[in-house]
């Protein structure tokens, strides 16, 4: 569950972390009452990247803007979503901008701390810029200062950085987080440091023990009862149930909608959508990376809607060493073990073979170049099984195949 920023800020605020003067807005009038002075930076809060591009955050220097902004604002949708709410904060004049985030790595079951000296980072090349610290023993003032030391940073900026990575983490256990970051923390001519921006996901796990976290959840329930876009509903979970033939696996959100966008614009029908970085609702004991994909592909391959299944891979992923016996063993999967029983027609067993769906693999990058070469060599005789690099004509592919596959159903 995803919190959002006028929600975030506050959390910030309660322990410790530097926010700017702020007011939340629920209606255009609320801004004839407000406490903070010009000028000020009014946002929409939704639960949708790249505001600022949509419009939704607007820097007003007098009241007559300022209510004529929030008016636009409060009836502007940004990836199909409304805001009920704006967040009217003080202006920063920021000199630079620096990313910190806590995460949980599900693949090591430790918390990872995050830190770079830029804010706007192309996430295909994050890893070589993201400089991170495995915690993996009792939190100390140890790791965080680490971390800042990895940044680059010195002096008392170095000692403000990692004053607010501890609270970070100290954030991240009480309230049972997935994540926690700042994006961006500005720092100023003085050097002051300010959480401009933040992002808190709860554990929803977790969310029962929290009485104010299940409040909050419970009200989000409601908000997006009436909201289908995919994008809404993938932000509270991992899993996207769509109707169509190609079911997609993903090491990331943004990874899984890029390839659900993508099938669609190729004309193809996508089916069930999975990320498998992260735990899912059912699981009942820890899982690692391989453990859900095992499980996803087994599921899929027992779904007799997914003709075809489209897993895409970018950059890298835990345990990437065991990705080809996983591909192998399930290709040579006894189907028996993955559909309990044989269809049954008029009392007697039907003799119609179960086939496994065409299996489509984007493998992009440097680590999967053994990977790729291994998995090219394998021949199997039930199973059609494809290796690209490029997206565009892995999707290709699998749009294709599963148009061959409905035609051959047809004419059955």
């Amino acid at each position: 569950m995803d919190l959002l920023e006028y929600q975030v800020k506050e959390w910030f605020g309660k322990i410790g972390i530097p926010v700017l003067p702020s007011q939340r807005i629920d209606h255009p009038t609320d801004l004839k009452r407000l406490k903070i002075r010009y000028p000020i930076v009014l946002k929409s809060q939704v639960q949708a990247g790249e505001r600022e591009k949509a419009g939704g955050v607007r820097i007003v220097e007098t009241t007559i803007d300022a209510i004529a902004a929030a008016q636009n604002i409060f009836n502007l949708p940004i990836w199909g979503q409304l805001p009920e709410v704006l967040l009217a904060e003080s202006k920063y004049d920021a000199q630079e901008e620096f990313y910190l985030a806590v995460v949980l790595d599900t693949a090591l079951c430790r918390p990872v701390l995050l830190g770079c000296t830029e804010a706007n980072i192309e996430w295909e090349t994050a890893g070589e810029k993201i400089q991170h610290v495995v915690v993996e023993q009792e939190f100390s003032p140890f790791y965080a200062r680490r971390l800042a030391l990895k940044m680059g940073l010195q002096g008392a900026l170095m000692q403000s950085v990692s004053d607010i990575v501890e609270k970070l983490y100290q954030l991240f256990v009480q309230k049972d987080l997935d994540l926690v970051e700042i994006h961006p923390l500005g720092v100023n001519a003085v050097g002051q440091v300010m959480a401009l921006n933040g992002k808190v996901r709860v554990n929803e796990r977790a969310i029962n023990r929290h009485p104010e976290i299940a409040d909050m959840a419970a009200k989000m329930i409601v908000r997006r009862l009436g909201d289908k876009r995919r994008t809404s509903l993938f932000s509270t979970v991992d899993t996207l149930e769509m109707r169509g033939k190609i079911g997609i696996l993903g090491n990331g959100k943004g990874s899984v909608l890029t390839t659900l966008d993508a099938i669609i614009n190729a004309h193809g029908k996508p089916g069930k959508c999975v990320n498998l970085r992260h735990l899912f609702m059912g699981d009942t004991v820890p899982t690692n990376f391989c453990d859900r994909l095992i499980s996803s592909l087994t599921n899929l391959a027992d779904d007799q809607s997914s003709q075809v299944i489209l897993v895409n891979f970018l950059g890298t992923i835990p345990q990437v060493e065991q990705l080809p016996e996983i591909i192998t063993k399930f290709l040579q999967s006894d189907r028996s073990k993955i559909t309990p029983q044989m269809q049954v027609s008029n009392g007697n067993e039907s003799q119609h073979q179960f086939e496994l769906p065409h299996l489509v693999l984007r493998l992009a990058g440097s680590e999967f170049n053994s990977v790729r070469e291994y998995l090219a060599t394998l021949k199997t005789s039930n199973q059609s099984l494809i290796v690209l690099e490029n997206l565009d004509e892995a999707v290709k592919e699998a749009v294709r195949l599963a148009k061959l596959s409905v035609v051959k159903k047809a004419n059955s």
